[in-house]
Formats: C-alpha cells, sequence, structure tokens
C-alpha cells in the first residue's frame, strides 16, 4: 500500500493564503509601503490578475523604467527615420517600435511616405534578408533589454562568420542594472522594494541586481508572471523588509538561476560592451547601454558603418506635457500625468509609455487604471 499523496492546493486557495500573509506582514511592518516593478511584463501582469485589489491599502505599487519601448530616445528613434530614409536601405524592426514617436514622425509615417521599412519578429530575419537582398542595406533596429541582446550578438557572429557585408544594427540596447543604480543614488525615489524582472534574470543572473541589497538595503525578488508568482515574490520582499534580506531572493526558481545563463553571457561580451545610453525621459545614465566591439563595430550603422551621420540628425525635445519621464522613474503614475485619456490614447499616443502594450500608461488605459494606487 502506498501512502496518499497530499492533495495539491487549488491556485485559488494559495492566493487566499498568500492574502493572507501579506496582510499580516504589512500590519508587522506598520508603515506605507512603495514597492516598484521594474518590469513592464508585471505591471500588465498585476493588472491582469487583479494584484492589486488583494493587497491592503499601506501596500503601493510603482513601475520602473522596464519596458524597452518606453525608455528608447526620441533621438534614437530619429536616427531610425532618418536611416530609412535612404534608398539603398531596408529598416527592419519588431512591431512595437513602429508606433514609436520621434520627433515629427513615426516608423509608420515613413513607411507610407515610400520607406522600404520591414516588421520582423528576428533579428534573425534580418539577417536572411540581407542575405537574399545583397543590392540592399538591411538594418535591424536592435532594441531591448538583456533579454533580446544575448540573440542580437548571435546573429553578429553569424553574419560576421558568414561574412555577409550588408547586415548593419541601429544598436540602442539598455542594460537594466545601472539605470536602477543612477535613479536610486539620485535620492528622488522613495522605493521599499523591488520585484525584479524574470527574463532579464534569467539571462544576467543575480548577481547584477545584489547591489540593492548590498548598496541600498533594498530588499529584491526576481519574480514570474503568473498571479502566485507575484503574489508570493510581493510576500518575500516584505519579509526581506522585516527581517532585513542580504541577498536578492529567486521566487522564479523553475526559470532563473543565480549565475544566470552563461551562454548568453558570453555571447553578449564577446559582441557588445557597456557604454553610456540616453533614456527617454530620463537622460543620459552611464554604463547603461551597450555597443559594439571590434571586429563587428564595422555593422553599427549610425557609427563605423556611416550610413547615417548623427550630427545631422537634429534634436526634437520631449512632447510637451508628458509625464514618461517621472513614470519611469517611479515619481508619478501614469493618471498623473495631464495628457492621460485625453490627448494621449493607445490610438494616438504622445508619449512613448502609451505605445507598447508593456508599458505603463497603455496597462493604466487598458485596465482602467484611474485612481490605482
Amino acid at each position: 500500500m502506498t501512502d496518499k499523496q497530499p492533495e495539491r492546493k487549488s491556485d485559488k486557495q494559495r492566493a487566499r493564503e498568500l492574502k493572507r500573509a501579506i496582510d499580516a506582514s504589512a500590519e508587522s511592518i506598520k508603515r506605507p509601503v512603495k514597492l516598484m516593478e521594474v518590469c513592464g511584463t508585471h505591471t500588465v501582469a498585476l493588472f491582469r490578475h487583479g494584484i492589486r485589489s488583494l493587497l491592503p491599502d499601506t501596500i503601493s505599487l510603482l513601475s520602473g523604467p522596464g519596458c524597452p519601448v518606453c525608455v528608447t530616445s526620441v533621438k534614437d528613434v530619429d536616427i531610425a527615420l532618418a536611416l530609412a530614409a535612404r534608398e539603398d536601405v531596408t529598416l527592419t524592426t519588431f512591431g512595437d517600435m513602429m508606433r514609436v514617436p520621434g520627433g515629427r514622425e513615426n516608423l509608420f509615417d515613413a513607411k507610407a511616405k515610400g520607406a522600404d521599412v520591414r516588421i520582423v519578429y528576428s533579428p534573425l530575419d534580418a539577417l536572411k534578408l540581407a542575405t537574399k537582398e545583397p543590392s540592399r542595406k538591411v538594418v535591424f533596429f536592435a532594441t531591448g533589454f538583456e533579454t533580446t541582446s544575448p540573440l542580437v550578438a548571435a546573429t553578429v557572429l553569424n553574419a560576421h562568420r558568414e561574412g555577409v557585408g550588408n547586415f548593419y544594427l541601429h544598436t540602442v540596447h539598455k542594460l537594466v542594472p545601472p539605470a536602477m543604480d543612477v535613479l536610486l543614488s539620485s535620492g528622488e525615489v522613495d522605493i521599499d522594494g523591488f520585484i525584479l524582472p524574470g527574463h532579464v534574470c534569467s539571462i544576467t543572473g543575480t548577481a547584477p541586481f545584489e547591489f540593492l541589497p548590498d548598496k541600498f538595503k533594498k530588499p529584491s525578488v526576481v519574480t514570474g508572471f503568473g498571479a502566485i508568482d507575484i503574489l508570493e515574490g510581493i510576500l518575500m520582499v516584505l519579509k526581506g523588509m522585516e527581517e532585513g534580506a542580504e541577498r536578492v531572493g529567486i521566487q522564479y526558481g523553475s526559470v532563473v538561476k543565480a549565475e544566470g545563463n552563461p551562454r548568453a553571457r558570453e555571447a553578449l561580451d564577446e559582441v557588445f560592451t557597456p557604454d553610456d545610453a540616453y533614456w527617454r525621459g530620463i537622460g543620459s545614465l552611464p554604463q547603461s547601454g551597450l555597443r559594439l566591439r571590434e571586429p563587428y563595430a564595422r555593422m553599427e550603422a549610425s557609427g563605423a558603418g556611416e550610413l547615417v551621420d548623427i550630427s545631422d540628425v537634429p534634436d526634437h525635445p520631449e512632447p510637451r506635457g508628458c509625464s514618461c519621464g517621472e513614470v519611469l522613474k517611479g515619481l508619478k503614475i501614469p493618471t498623473d500625468c495631464p495628457l492621460f485619456g485625453k490627448t494621449c490614447t493607445p490610438e494616438k499616443p504622445v508619449g512613448a509609455c502609451m505605445v507598447s502594450a508593456e508599458g505603463s500608461c497603455a496597462a493604466y488605459y487598458r485596465y482602467g487604471g484611474h485612481g490605482v494606487r
């Protein structure tokens, strides 16, 4: 006779248990708590699962700079537009970049005027296009965080190995940890703990985020994207506040390991080196971006590739009245912006935070976030 296995709790039962534990922990802390979900996917998941309605009034959630579309600067979009304006260039990009506002227009506008702009699902698609059309200069608009940059690095290695001379990048990759370090060091951001991005940490591991508990004494937990994942992550952060967390916690253990993905990190280190980068609405942050190393630098369309001279691209200010920068820094929630839901909507976005499905403003608009703490 075999022992009877314990009955597995349903998600509903587990959610009730977690809510009770979160309520008890919040009561024990005895003060208002501000947590930041760094990843845009977490922002959407919080709304979709109704997590905010389960939390006690003393816990508020703020969105961070974890949406790559949102932090792509006006200048970087305008450089992409300048590349697309060349008759010999085919500009390829992920679909969510097509509607990001530049200084005067977006890539959909350029395509409507005759520019050869094509949506691809992977940088490998752009490389295949370059091999099929050797008379065209094919540029991939390389955006994203540590989640997407390893595949771009692998594509660069393939292009170099195969000798594809007409493949280029417009590189605007960003690195999450340096941006968080700068924001916390500024003293502007009042955050008690962090829900860290699971997809980013699946590549980087937890080491790049250990400065959060070490330097700033902020408990931080790498969390998955299901309702139970997020509730467990929030509880782990609260427990870290009570007990004094010394290391970054991992709730998303099925995907994230402390050491990350060594092969992906090796490809990144081979192809890219950290560089200063400009974040939309935030400004220039040291060592928060990536640039191509030698011998791959010749693929940089706005650098050694010399397809466009950046000095010829005029500077345009951020849209007047747009609070995207303050939202990305956790200083405001989207509904604090005077343009939200009025002149700025997903159909006609003024700021980049309203463009991507993972943008904070788009998530608040879609899920009725008016008045959400």
